[in-house]
């Protein structure tokens, strides 16, 4: 573990601010990085690497990696209040696809980001780590990021869904919440896909239940 320094822990607890009590925290980020005053250090450069990582057009019509990362904070921060946890909710959206910086590659003409979410929990570890966060927290907020990708998964009957490693990780609630906020995430929002939305997570987390 490296320890954390003073200024990472300045960050931290800026970011966390922001996070927790602003009704659109994506202003606050997004400010740091036109005015380039993003902290430039490990591991506030995780983040700021996921400016200009593309996603596929079709299913991301909204942009780069950076660009969603913004909208599902922003949604999650509307949905907070729903959560047990909401501050864990809120790390967890600023931090769900810190992993597509390593794993987005171009295959057979498509842009993919396989085990993004594996690849993530591994990242958000080291991050919340060099931020000198206690280990409950570190494990509660990795363990959305693992598993953020679940509704998907469950959704069109993948092979990668594991309900029940899942639930012995964390709770369905929670990862339900991540999952509403990760997919309303994508380009603009009517009402009708806003209903649709939600009628698939409330459908995942029906099924995921079955295994609990």
């Amino acid at each position: 573990m490296i320890a954390a320094t003073d200024r990472a822990r300045a960050c931290f607890l800026e970011f966390d601010r922001h996070l927790t009590e602003d009704e659109k925290p994506s202003a606050y980020f997004c400010a740091l990085a036109e005015k380039e005053a993003f902290p430039q250090q490990y591991p506030f450069t995780m983040l700021t690497d996921l400016i200009g990582v593309e996603q596929s057009a079709v299913h991301h019509p909204e942009g780069d990696v950076w660009n969603h990362t913004m909208l599902v904070v922003d949604n999650a921060a509307q949905i907070k209040r729903l959560s047990k946890a909401p501050r864990e909710l809120m790390w967890a959206a600023l931090l769900h696809d810190v992993g597509k910086k390593e794993t987005t590659k171009m295959r057979k003409g498509r842009i993919t980001a396989y085990d993004h979410d594996k690849a993530g929990e591994r990242m958000s570890i080291g991050f919340l780590e060099a931020c000198g966060q206690n280990d409950g927290f570190i494990r509660r907020v990795s363990a959305l990021v693992r598993w953020h990708m679940q509704a998907l998964f469950a959704s069109k009957n993948l092979p990668f869904y594991d309900p029940k490693a899942m639930m012995a990780q964390t709770d369905i609630n929670e990862v339900a919440l991540l999952c509403l906020a990760d997919r309303l995430g994508r380009g603009p929002l009517t009402a009708e896909r806003l209903e649709h939305e939600q009628a698939q997570i409330a459908a995942f987390v029906e099924k995921s239940l079955k295994f609990g």
